[in-house]
């Protein structure tokens, strides 16, 4: 799917083919316009209806309408509100996404929201807002599927239509790997961890990826920093999964592989540890037995890591999630 900006022609007019183009796009939804009210008959949704309401759109001067393309054909457009006039309001907004109704269902509409969500991260946005109708039960739970959350619920502010408002954090991808290190014993190492998003929690030395660096890599320098263990090397992949968290001040969405391997019971060590755990969020360690494991009181990453190692020990890595 490619996304551009609408490019009106130089008298500021749609050009006919793209309207024709719009105005098929826009008549194929009309359960949707019919529930809005937009147009006066959704039966019969004109090219100039079509041309005016996005001339309204445009109007504003931070809105942007884009068009999607999938193998040439326009198969949806979205409408974006780069700042909302409410300035108690810091995040843009979708106004609308509609998908040719002919090839709903087939991942377009997912697609062209996640492209929209990246443009708004690429521009630095932390997170985006939309309003859905009340009763518009199908867009509800296409948005929430995606990972909006319901925040309020008011009138729109163009025709006061009662709508429900959600939001969804615009978390950045990162990547990152860690090092289960077992004692003679089975035992593994875990740092306590207090994070601004997620509070405090325990997991394996590492963290994230610097450049092209590799998992296995990155692993390996992370596990070094953070301990001072310069004997040890990364064995057999663990698990990998994915969780999210606030990094730098920055909400992230982390995957991570976690490696596996053995040395002796110690403590970290190195002149250097003290800064690089304060400036981590790291607050001290401990070596811990499965059965801890099982019974530990505060949240362990990556889940279920007393299973997962007994499993490994059993059959070799299985579990990715």
């Amino acid at each position: 799917m490619i996304l551009e900006p609408l490019r009106l022609s130089p008298d500021h007019d749609i050009p006919a083919a793209l309207l024709t183009e719009l105005t098929a796009l826009y008549a194929s939804n009309r359960e949707f316009h019919a529930l809005s009210g937009d147009f006066p008959d959704p039966d019969a949704i004109r090219p100039e209806q079509v041309a005016a309401a996005l001339a309204d759109e445009l109007a504003h001067p931070d809105a942007e309408v884009l068009l999607a393309r999938s193998a040439g054909r326009l198969v949806g457009t979205a409408i974006t509100l780069a700042h909302h006039p409410d300035p108690a309001d810091p995040d843009p907004w979708i106004g609308l996404l509609m998908v040719d109704a002919e090839v709903q269902r087939q991942g377009h509409g997912k697609e062209l929201a996640s492209l929209v969500e990246d443009r708004f991260r690429a521009a630095g946005r932390t997170a985006v807002r939309l309003a859905v109708l009340d009763h518009n039960r199908r867009g509800l739970a296409f948005w929430t599927s995606l990972g909006y959350e319901v925040v309020a619920r008011r009138p729109d502010r163009r025709l006061g239509r009662p709508c429900t408002i959600l939001r969804k954090v615009l978390r950045t991808p990162r990547r990152a790997a860690r090092v289960a290190v077992l004692d003679p014993d089975g035992s593994v190492f875990l740092f306590r961890y207090d994070n601004v998003e997620v509070g405090v929690h325990w997991a394996l030395p590492g963290g994230g990826l610097e450049g092209e660096e590799g998992p296995r890599e990155g692993a390996l320098r992370e596990l070094r920093e953070e301990t001072g263990w310069t004997d040890l090397e990364p064995g057999p992949l663990l698990c990998t999964w994915e969780h999210d968290f606030t990094h730098a001040s920055i909400p992230v969405r982390q995957h991570e592989h976690i490696y596996v391997t053995h040395g002796p019971r110690r403590e970290p060590t190195g002149p250097h540890l003290a800064a690089a755990h304060a400036e981590d969020g790291i607050l001290t360690w401990r070596w811990w037995t499965r059965k801890e494991l099982t019974e530990a009181p505060e949240p362990v990453w990556p889940p279920e890591l007393a299973r997962l190692l007994d499993e490994l020990e059993q059959n070799g890595p299985t579990w990715s999630g």
